[in-house]
């Protein structure tokens, strides 16, 4: 597949470190020489330098035999140009444009994108999908990420298995024995960056983190059981105040569980923007590692710390000073892939990859098969695909172990109607069921072919 992706900021990167995996030709377009220079140095690509908004930019990447572009600069106004221009001039099959503006997004302008008007296929926001991701496992403090399917009646929630867990050292068959009341599925182990479907004899480790499918009204009772259990987070300090800030001090406004929010911003104009916009969320302009501005931020009493500045090394800081300062739940976001091994190094402090929230509205776009919703899993090593069962396909009324399932793939649940049931080889799956497929890498090309 022939990709083109106009704009090699954090979003273009993060994309870019995800598509390479693939079987994917990626031609990269920027006008920023040393970006350019960075990102093709790191991975295999095609730079070209220029303006991509630019016809005959656009024609030097050779986009008249490209599959899809992605339009991700920082500007929305650029991003929609890029696309009407490979739609009119070029005939691009699939267009895909970053608009962070909420302006744009609103409904009421919905008419907008079409194409016969501004031809774009699908809108991305990563700024928007990340704080949202964030305010998902504020509200379930003790997960580590938790991401909703089956339209919301269930979650794929993320757990790490701690030397105090009540099911360190035991085998994955005796969890439910030790807690009769545990109702979930174990979707993957990922172990020192290696992601594995666990057998019934696999012991959980501390240190393992595990995926797990979860009903919607279990969701608190599964972190219990694990030992991961943490207070409400009511009072909460932002590091940084970009778009994704902005969007979290707009939607914890309106939250009574949060007693109060403060955001620290060292650039005047940003805090200020964000003062006039946010009526109940304190701006603090300042140093964000300044023990002056950290004092009068009261981080020392914060129950939840969320560094999202566009610097790795800032957020990662941030969330160590912290958890020093005994905060519950320190959060950062990381924006190179390689951050998020880090992990395993950093007890209690949460990471929000940008590259899988980013890459995880991309999936049903660059998957050969019809998804409902897919996600990025594992730090990249593993999707999540919810796929619905059609009559005239030949997988319904076929059990699962007829399926000839490629190895590193396995169908862990499905929803047959309103009941959630977890699969066996033995479960005969149905027309209309929606069912939850864990992919590994290694088993994408295969499971597409299955489920074409």
């Amino acid at each position: 597949m022939k990709i083109i992706v106009c704009g090699s900021g954090s979003v273009g990167r993060s994309i870019v470190s995800y598509l390479v995996k693939g079987s994917n030709d990626i031609i990269v377009i920027d006008k920023d020489q040393k970006r350019l220079d960075e990102i093709a140095k790191e991975y295999d690509v095609l730079p070209v330098l220029g303006d991509a908004s630019h016809p005959d930019i656009l024609e030097r990447a050779d986009i008249k035999n490209a599959d899809i572009i992605l339009a991700v600069t920082d500007m929305d106004e650029v991003n929609m140009v890029i696309c009407q221009v490979a739609h009119t001039l070029f005939g691009v099959p699939r267009k895909i444009a970053r608009i962070d503006n909420e302006v744009f997004l609103d409904p009421i302008w919905g008419v907008l994108f079409n194409e016969k008007n501004i031809p774009i296929d699908l809108i991305i926001s990563p700024d928007i999908e990340i704080a949202e991701n964030i305010l998902r496992i504020l509200k379930f403090p003790g997960c580590f990420d938790i991401l909703p399917i089956f339209n919301n009646a269930a979650y794929v929630m993320t757990l790490k298995i701690t030397e105090n867990s009540p099911f360190s050292d035991v085998p994955v068959m005796q969890i439910s024995r030790n807690d009769e009341d545990l109702d979930i599925a174990i979707v993957n182990i990922l172990r020192e960056n290696q992601s594995f479907i666990p057998q019934w004899d696999d012991v959980l480790k501390p240190g393992d983190e595990i995926n797990v499918i979860v009903k919607k009204d279990a969701v608190y009772n599964t972190i219990a059981s694990f030992g991961l259990e943490k207070p409400t987070n009511e009072r909460l300090v932002i590091f940084g105040g970009n778009q994704i800030a902005a969007y979290l001090g707009s939607q914890i406004e309106h939250d009574d569980t949060v007693v109060n929010c403060r955001i620290i911003e060292d650039n005047i104009d940003n805090a200020r923007r964000l003062a006039r916009d946010l009526s109940h969320v304190v701006v603090i302009h300042g140093e964000m590692m300044s023990d002056v501005i950290l004092s009068e931020a009261d981080l020392n009493h914060a129950d939840a710390s969320i560094a999202v500045t566009t610097n790795d090394k800032d957020n990662l800081l941030a969330s160590l000073l912290s958890s020093k300062r005994g905060v519950n739940i320190p959060l950062s976001v990381v924006n190179t892939p390689s951050y998020s091994n880090l992990m395993d190094d950093i007890g209690n402090s949460v990471l929000v990859d940008r590259a899988s929230i980013t890459i995880s509205k991309l999936l049903k776009e660059i998957r050969k098969t019809k998804m409902n919703d897919a996600y990025s899993l594992s730090r990249g090593n593993a999707e999540i695909w919810e796929i619905s069962i059609k009559e005239e396909t030949p997988l319904s009324g076929k059990k699962i172990n007829m399926l000839n399932l490629p190895s590193g793939s396995k169908i862990i649940a499905l929803k047959r109607g309103e009941e959630i049931i977890y699969c066996d080889n033995t479960t005969v799956l149905q027309n209309k069921d929606d069912i939850i497929l864990y992919v590994e890498a290694r088993a994408v090309r295969q499971a597409e072919k299955i489920f074409a």
